[in-house]
């Protein structure tokens, strides 16, 4: 029996599901045992993600980043990567038991049937505007990435105030390289929108030079989104503004993008003409 992209990504959700079951008793024993679990979980899932991408990429002949299913899949895709590369080192593999309920609650949500829509046109034809969502996706999967690294910098530094000892028996990096993992994955995200938005700007003067993209909700929201990451970003270097406060804007800011992202996307008249 030959399974469909759908039932493949379904799967890959499963055992995202099975990751954050795991997590739990990660969470339990305060981090003090090594997270291979975990993390080939997470590698198992991925592999099952990547054949319902590729599967769902050669049956449209292009790449498949063109409805907010599509567009869900590829963010937690490029997360899950991310994690898998950087989860080689042994002290951040935890990362994946801060992860795995993001992904598997993302993972439910782009299972709703209403997401998944085909187009008779496909949302982004030209090759520009491939690469700008692209580009745009990847960036928000490297912010996902660093607001998973702020919720762990959040839970180590909570334990360094009130419980010493397990945060001494934890296997959990130091702060210090949390917040250096937070801010490098911050600044690819930032870098990898800019770059989108850019191309997405040439690609729209191309294909619809009549449109006015500042009157699109859309290109609206995603300015206000790389405006506050430009934000974070220059405070930080700037001022030096670490620390707490910091890792809570940056996990509040990508909330902000989970919870707006769709509503912003549907109302677009670029984005659904």
């Amino acid at each position: 029996m030959s399974f469909t992209d759908r039932q493949f990504f379904a799967l890959a959700v499963a055992v995202y599901g099975l990751s954050m079951v795991h997590s739990v008793f990660v969470w339990r024993k305060g981090f003090r045992q090594d997270n291979r679990v975990n993390y080939f979980l997470l590698l198992a899932a991925f592999a099952l993600h990547t054949i319902a991408m590729v599967k769902r990429g050669f049956s449209l002949e292009r790449c498949p980043v063109n409805n907010l299913y599509e567009a869900t899949t590829f963010v937690v895709w490029s997360i899950v990567a991310a994690y898998l590369v950087i989860g080689l080192w042994q002290r951040v593999r935890f990362l994946g038991a801060f992860a795995s309920p993001v992904l598997f609650a993302m993972g439910v949500f782009a299972l709703m049937p209403r997401l998944d829509v085909h187009k008779a046109q496909p949302e982004f034809s030209g090759g520009w505007l491939s690469l700008h969502i692209t580009l745009i996706l990847l960036g928000y999967g490297a912010f996902g990435l660093s607001a998973v690294a702020g919720g762990m910098y959040l839970t180590q530094e909570h334990n360094l105030k009130f419980n010493k000892l397990r945060a001494f028996l934890s296997r959990l990096p130091s702060i210090e390289r949390l917040e250096t993992v937070l801010w490098r994955a911050l600044v690819a995200g930032f870098v990898l929108l800019t770059v989108g938005l850019a191309m997405g700007m040439f690609g729209l003067r191309q294909q619809q030079p009549a449109a006015s993209p500042l009157a699109d909700t859309k290109v609206l929201w995603s300015l206000f989104v790389w405006l506050v990451y430009l934000f974070l970003i220059f405070f930080h270097w700037r001022f030096a503004q670490g620390g707490r406060r910091f890792a809570w804007g940056v996990v509040v800011s990508f909330a902000f993008i989970l919870l707006t992202f769709w509503g912003a996307n549907l109302l677009s008249n670029i984005h659904n003409p």
